[in-house]
C-alpha cells in the first residue's frame, strides 16, 4: 500500500471520556461487523480486568478502511499510572485525537498526553464529547481547551486545530456547535473519518531507503508464539527475510522473520510484504524488546528509542512467609516471582524490576501509582501466585545534594458543602490549594499541588469525607525539596495473638474495639490483623476465644449473637491501608493484612 493512503492515529484522552466507546463507534460504521453479529461495548478493552474495572489499561490497536484510506486506530490508557503505555503509543503514530467530555473539561491526564503529542509535534484534532449530557457546557469547555493549550506552551501552528463534537454512543460527529445543539446533520462519524485524512499527515517514510522498523509493543500468539508490533518507518520487509535486531544503536543480533501481519478491523492478517508507513506484527526474534530497532543487516540505522517518565513509587514483593503459605496458590517460589516480574519489565516499559538490597527472596517493584501496582498484583494472583507485599513507598532523589520527592497536581471536584473538610485534611497532607473554581451547577474543582506521599492512604478517606460524591484526580508534575514529616493513619491495628479459626464469640465481644476485618470461620495466626483499633496504638487480641460452657441455663442467655458485616478491602484499599509495620499477604483467594514480625512482642 503507497504509504499516502495510510493514516496512523491515536486516540488520547482522561479517563472515562469515551475513547473506547468512540472506537466502538468507527469499527461499527466502517462496516466490520455484521448487523447481527454478538459484540460485546468497548470491543478494545479485551482483558477481563479491563472489562470488571470499565478502564483500558494496555494501548491496542486496530484498523479501518476509510474510502480508499487505511486508518489505523490505537485506543491508549486514560488513567495516569498507565502514562507509559500513551508515551510509547505516541511513537507509533502521525496524528491525535484528543477527546474531552463537554462536561468535565480538561483534567490531568489530559494536560499529561497533551504535553507529550506537543513535544512530539504532533499534528491535534480535539473532539468535545458526550455532547448530549444535560449538563454540557462546550462553549467554556473549549476555552479551557486553548488555556491549556497556551499554558503548555504550544506553538502557533499547533493552536490552529480543528474542533469537533461527538456523541460516542449514539455514533455521531458535528464540525459545528449549533449543529450538534440542534441535532442536525450528525447521522455518523463521517465528519471525523474526514478530518483524519485531511488534517493527519501520511507517513513521511520512504520506500527506496533501508528497513527501520520500531518495537512498540510485544504480544503472544499460541501458533507462531512471541510477536514484536510496531511502525514501519522506511522501506519495505518481506515474510522469511534476514533482518538485524539493534539494540542503543548496534546490531545486538540478526534473525529471520518468520510471519508477517497487518491490521485489518480486530484482527491480524497474514502477508508476505509490508511496506513504510503500516503498523505491523512480525514473529520470529525472539530477542527484540520494546525500543528496539529492527534493519536491514545490510545497511542497519538504529530509530530513536521509546523513552518515558520514571517511576515514583515503589513497593516490595516477596515469598508468602506466612503460616497459611502454600494452601490457597501454586506459584510460590522467589524464582517463579523473579520470572513474571522480569517478565513484567520486559512488556511494561513504565516498570523497574530490582532486588531488594540485603534480602535474598525480595523485590523492589517501581512503578506509576498504586493502581499500576495494584493491577500487576492482581494479574498475579489470577495465575496463581501467593505474595507478601510491603507498603508503597516513595521514590526520593537527590538533586544538587537535597532530596526531592514526586509533586502531584490533584484536581478534585465535589460538592460546596465539603470544600472545608477536603482542604483541611489535605493541607494536613502538605497540600497547597492552587486554584478554586465554581461553576455555578453547585459543584467546585479544587486544583492543589501536593507530595506524593500525602496521597498514599488518602482516597478512602476522601470518599468518606464526600460521602462517594467527590472525584480525585492526580497527575505527577515534577518534584519538590522533601516537605517534612506527614501524620500517617491515626488508627491502630487489631492484631491476633494465636492460630486457630475466628469465633462469633470472640469477634462481638471485639466490636466495641474497633472495626472487623474478619469473619467467623476465617483461618487466623499470629500477627494477623483481624480489625482496626478505635485507639493510636496497636492491641493485640484472641479472636479464636470461644464461650464456656457451664451446665447451669438461664432462659436467653444463649441467644444467636449478631455481627456487624466485616469491612473487606479491595487489593488497591489494602495497599493503601497498611502502614510501615505492616504487609499485606495476597493468595489467588484471600487478602490479608498482617503485621511484619509474625510473633507477639517479637
Amino acid at each position: 500500500m503507497d504509504p499516502k493512503n495510510i493514516r496512523n492515529v491515536a486516540i488520547i484522552a482522561h479517563v472515562d471520556h469515551g475513547k473506547t466507546t468512540l472506537v466502538d463507534a468507527m469499527l461499527w460504521q466502517s462496516g466490520l461487523f455484521r448487523d447481527n453479529q454478538a459484540v460485546h461495548e468497548r470491543v478494545m478493552d479485551s482483558m477481563d480486568l479491563e472489562r470488571e474495572k470499565g478502564i483500558t489499561i494496555m494501548a491496542k490497536n486496530t484498523a479501518v478502511s476509510f474510502g480508499d484510506i487505511k486508518i489505523n486506530i490505537v485506543d491508549t490508557p486514560g488513567h495516569a499510572d498507565f502514562g507509559g503505555e500513551v508515551e510509547r503509543t505516541l511513537t507509533m503514530v502521525d496524528g491525535v485525537i484528543l477527546l474531552v467530555d463537554s462536561s468535565e473539561g480538561p483534567l490531568p491526564q489530559t494536560r499529561f498526553v497533551l504535553q507529550k503529542a506537543l513535544a512530539g509535534q504532533l499534528p491535534i484534532i480535539a473532539v468535545i464529547n458526550k455532547i448530549d449530557r444535560p449538563d454540557r457546557r462546550p462553549e467554556e469547555v473549549l476555552d479551557e481547551l486553548y488555556s491549556l493549550f497556551i499554558d503548555l506552551d504550544a506553538e502557533e501552528d499547533q493552536l490552529d486545530f480543528p474542533v469537533l463534537y461527538t456523541n460516542a454512543k449514539a455514533g455521531q460527529a458535528f464540525t459545528s456547535l449549533e449543529a450538534a445543539l440542534a441535532g442536525e446533520g450528525g447521522e455518523s462519524l463521517e465528519p471525523l473519518f474526514k478530518a483524519i485524512v485531511e488534517h493527519i499527515p501520511a507517513p513521511t517514510g520512504s520506500l527506496d531507503e533501508s528497513a527501520r522498523f520500531l518495537v512498540t509493543n510485544l504480544d503472544w500468539s499460541d501458533y507462531v508464539g512471541r510477536l514484536v508490533i510496531g511502525p514501519l518507518r522506511h522501506g519495505r520487509l518481506r515474510s522469511g527475510q534476514e533482518v538485524a535486531v539493534m539494540k542503543d544503536g548496534e546490531v545486538f543480533k540478526k534473525g529471520q522473520i518468520k510471519v508477517l501481519y497487518t491490521y485489518q478491523g480486530l484482527s491480524r492478517v497474514e502477508t508476505q510484504e509490508v511496506f513504510a508507513g503500516d503498523i505491523v506484527a512480525m514473529a520470529g526474534l525472539e530477542d527484540a524488546f520494546i525500543g528496539d530497532t529492527i534493519a536491514d543487516p545490510e545497511n542497519p540505522v538504529a530509530l530513536p528509542t521509546v523513552v518515558v517518565d520514571e517511576p515514583t513509587l515503589s513497593m516490595e514483593f516477596s515469598v508468602n512467609s506466612s503460616p497459611l503459605a502454600g494452601k490457597e496458590g501454586k506459584l510460590l517460589t522467589s524464582r517463579q516471582i523473579k520470572d513474571r516480574l522480569d517478565k513484567e519489565a520486559l512488556y511494561n516499559v513504565s516498570i523497574r524490576v530490582e532486588p531488594t538490597p540485603g534480602q535474598s527472596d525480595s523485590y523492589r517493584v517501581s512503578a506509576r501509582g498504586e493502581l499500576q501496582l495494584a493491577v500487576l498484583v492482581e494479574t498475579m494472583r489470577r495465575e496463581g501466585f501467593e505474595l507478601t507485599l510491603g507498603p508503597p513507598r516513595i521514590i526520593v532523589s537527590e538533586i544538587d545534594g537535597q532530596k526531592h520527592e514526586p509533586l502531584e497536581l490533584a484536581v478534585i471536584d465535589v460538592p460546596e458543602e465539603f470544600i472545608g473538610v477536603v482542604t483541611e485534611k489535605l493541607s494536613a497532607r502538605r497540600g497547597q490549594v492552587n486554584k478554586l473554581a465554581n461553576h455555578g451547577s453547585g459543584r467546585v474543582r479544587l486544583e492543589i499541588k501536593m507530595p506524593t506521599r500525602g496521597l498514599i492512604g488518602y482516597r478512602s478517606q476522601f470518599m468518606t469525607d464526600t460521602r462517594g460524591t467527590g472525584l480525585l484526580n492526580t497527575l505527577v508534575i515534577g518534584t519538590t525539596p522533601f516537605l517534612g514529616p506527614i501524620k500517617g493513619r491515626p488508627n491502630g491495628s487489631l492484631v491476633s495473638d494465636r492460630s486457630g479459626a475466628a469465633v462469633t464469640y470472640a469477634l462481638y465481644h471485639l466490636e466495641p474495639r474497633g472495626i472487623i476485618f474478619a469473619s467467623p470461620g476465617d483461618p487466623v495466626y499470629p500477627g494477623l490483623i483481624v480489625g482496626e483499633n478505635s485507639r493510636g496504638e496497636d492491641l493485640w487480641v484472641n479472636p479464636c476465644k470461644e464461650k464456656k460452657l457451664t451446665n447451669v441455663r438461664a432462659s436467653g442467655s444463649d441467644e444467636a449473637l449478631r455481627l456487624t458485616p466485616p469491612r473487606r478491602f479491595s487489593l488497591e484499599e489494602a495497599i493503601e491501608y497498611i502502614r510501615e509495620d505492616e504487609m499485606l499477604e495476597v493468595t489467588p483467594k484471600s487478602i490479608r493484612l498482617r503485621k511484619k514480625p509474625v510473633e507477639k512482642n517479637k
